[in-house]
């Protein structure tokens, strides 16, 4: 005889973070209660599954941002230091051409200084900034992997500089001087390694 029971529908932490990053395209924002009743589940599991609405949402930053650095990284046409800046500008582009992006720094500027300049989101970014740096500069050995740590970390600082400008100093982003910046930055350390012979 088969068994009546219902059987329990098992939430994955990957199934919310996909269902919170559709809603969060949608508004702008991570209504917890919302996303809930989206995702037809109760609060309670949500809660349960993702521990926070910070956690969730650094999860969805990432994973939105993660996906524009892939394609950023797909259409990447030059090596060396101009190609790293090449994946820069796409992404810092499109990033900042994202209405639900601009909507969630305007009216969220505390949640998103929090989560974007600190945390998992900007660990994860200096991790794929990292990764970037050894593939643009793989063929020539730009930069000793000894310092690339240090290198992906103040890279990604000067990039937070231009993109979230105004949650850090209320001035307006200014793409030019971060690029002059970031390829001050680049060059300075290139060389660095010695070279194959």
């Amino acid at each position: 005889m088969r068994d009546a029971r219902p059987s329990r529908r098992v939430v994955t932490r990957g199934h919310v973070v996909r269902g919170a990053c559709r809603f969060f395209l949608r508004h702008g924002t991570v209504d917890m209660d919302a996303l809930a009743q989206d995702l037809a589940i109760s609060r309670a599991t949500l809660y349960r599954v993702v521990g926070s609405r910070d956690a969730l949402l650094a999860d969805v930053l990432w994973e939105l941002a993660d996906h524009l650095l892939e394609r950023a990284r797909l259409r990447r046409t030059r090596a060396g230091v101009d190609g790293v800046l090449e994946i820069t500008r796409y992404f810092v582009g499109a990033l900042r051409g994202s209405a639900p992006f601009e909507d969630f720094l305007r009216t969220e500027p505390e949640t998103a200084r929090r989560l974007l300049t600190g945390g998992r989101v900007h660990r994860r970014a200096v991790l794929a900034q990292r990764s970037i740096l050894l593939e643009a500069g793989e063929r020539d050995r730009l930069w000793s992997r000894s310092g690339i740590d240090d290198l992906a970390y103040l890279y990604v600082r000067v990039v937070e500089s231009t993109l979230y400008a105004e949650l850090l100093s209320s001035r307006r982003p200014d793409l030019a001087l971060a690029e002059r910046t970031a390829r001050a930055v680049l060059q300075q350390t290139c060389g660095t390694s010695p070279r194959a012979g």
